[in-house]
């Protein structure tokens, strides 16, 4: 069976479906900007969401696919868990836990996420709040010949959040991304949710 949305989370996407108005996103991208708004009350997101061409697709193919999903931090592993359970049962990796110590020159954060690269380099990259953990994927795609069904990246934070945005950016793969400082892991589990929803209305019955 679907996942069933709360009442009091089915009148807040109607609060915010009123508060919206017209706007030039197509059903879907605003189905994950929505939920992003309901996980923050910030309307300003419409400003600084992206979407790569054909991402949301891609990425959805990949969830129904079972395809390992690798977060850089608990918090978004958290906020996810419930609906991939309810869903496709994906299994996921938190970089942050999968060493004790980390690399020299290196965060932990980041150690553990190149880890979960070496075993699941077609998995779903989900930042939230490691800028460093991002630098780094962005740095192993540059010679990997797997690459990834998707980057979640949306870091929130001050010291290098915005260049390893712009150096995503720069990745032609399936990708969204919550452009400048804003971000964090309640944006990056409402895009992940959001998108679990939407491949289990086109995949859930097969």
């Amino acid at each position: 069976m679907a996942p069933q949305p709360h009442p009091i989370l089915q009148e807040s996407f109607a609060i915010i479906d009123r508060e919206m108005g017209p706007h030039p996103f197509t059903l879907a991208e605003y189905a994950i900007l929505r939920r992003v708004i309901h996980s923050t009350a910030d309307f300003d997101y419409k400003h600084h969401i992206y979407f790569s061409p054909g991402a949301i697709a891609q990425i959805c193919g990949a969830l129904a696919a079972q395809v390992p999903i690798i977060t850089d931090v608990s918090m978004v592993t958290v906020g996810i868990q419930t609906l991939v359970n309810q869903t496709f049962a994906n299994p996921i990796l938190t970089a942050v836990n999968q060493v004790t110590v980390a690399a020299p020159g290196k965060t932990r954060t980041e150690t553990g996420l190149l880890a979960c690269h070496d075993r699941y380099p077609q998995g779903l990259y989900v930042i939230g709040n490691a800028p460093t953990a991002l630098l780094a994927l962005c740095d192993r795609l540059k010679t990997c010949a797997i690459q990834p069904a998707g980057v979640i990246a949306v870091p929130v934070g001050f010291v290098s959040v915005v260049e390893s945005k712009v150096a995503i950016a720069q990745w032609q793969g399936p990708q969204i991304r919550i452009e400048g400082r804003k971000g964090g892991s309640a944006v990056a589990a409402a895009i992940v949710n959001a998108l679990l929803v939407l491949a289990w209305e086109q995949y859930g019955n097969d």
